[in-house]
């Protein structure tokens, strides 16, 4: 295995030499500015605590693994590929985002099934304007740091993209022709005379619906799970991240970092990248 680190800032050697130390690496290198290989690593678990607590990402990877490997990249959008949770700021057009978001929480880190917590947020948006959807998108929605570095080596390499939200197709959508992405999949809010009904329409696309969309995309492409990476950051994403072969946690709840292969704390979208493009 390599041993990768990462960080927003300079590691220090001291810190680079305790980390080689712990996972007896034969060799370090250094990547990038912000990025070391520590070569022939061997995974203990000392690494994980002494790494967050000094803000360094880190990743046990298979030696030669890189990102010609892989075909798809599985993407949740809200607070993964951009910076907010849409229906938390479509609620406050409404004036109601503490209740919204309060759900919303509680949906990701698992206390509230997915399906009946969009429904009751979405009821909460009932008679709102449609042209507070655009709002949102104008105003708020940025793409979270990386991201545009990310899909470009992404498409270098000739990896497909999906993004599968339990969000809103209206934001799905425009990402989609925006960034150039392949596919994207996610709920159609009910709209009526120019207005939210507080309805959502079809089936929902919660944690079940996103691995399904998942195999759907892998199997059309004739991809095998190991080709398949998944990214998100709460709870509904976990189901999606089980099925493909890398998972990848990005600055997420506790429940989801547990069970991914690999964690972005601190560093962006383009963390991806400095795990499997070298």
């Amino acid at each position: 295995m390599n041993l990768i680190l990462q960080a927003l800032h300079d590691i220090p050697s001291a810190q680079v030499e305790h980390l080689a130390k712990l996972s007896n690496s034969t060799r370090t290198e250094q990547v990038s500015a912000h990025v070391y290989r520590l070569r022939d690593a061997k995974p203990n678990d000392s690494t994980s605590a002494y790494c967050f607590e000094h803000q360094i990402d880190y990743g046990f990877v298979p030696a030669g693994k890189t990102l010609a490997d892989f075909g798809l990249v599985v993407m949740d959008m809200d607070s993964t590929l951009i910076n907010i949770e849409c229906i938390d700021e479509i609620a406050d057009m409404q004036g109601i985002k503490p209740q919204v978001a309060e759900i919303t929480e509680a949906a990701m880190r698992g206390e509230i099934d997915f399906a009946e917590s969009l429904r009751r947020r979405v009821a909460l948006l009932k008679n709102l304007e449609e042209s507070a959807l655009q709002r949102v998108y104008d105003e708020r929605l940025k793409l979270n740091p990386g991201a545009e570095l990310m899909l470009a080596e992404l498409k270098k390499h000739g990896i497909k993209t999906l993004l599968v939200s339990g969000g809103f197709v209206f934001f799905t959508k425009r990402l989609k022709e925006r960034l150039g992405l392949d596919f994207a999949h996610a709920n159609e809010l009910e709209i009526v005379d120019g207005r939210l009904t507080g309805e959502v329409s079809g089936k929902i696309v919660d944690a079940q619906g996103k691995a399904d969309w998942l195999n759907h995309i892998r199997v059309e492409l004739e991809l095998k799970p190991e080709q398949v990476i998944a990214m998100g950051d709460g709870a509904n994403d976990l189901k999606m991240m089980a099925e493909a072969g890398s998972s990848i946690a990005y600055h997420a709840k506790p429940v989801v970092r547990a069970q991914a292969s690999y964690a972005l704390n601190f560093v962006g979208l383009d963390g991806l990248v400095n795990l499997f493009g070298h």
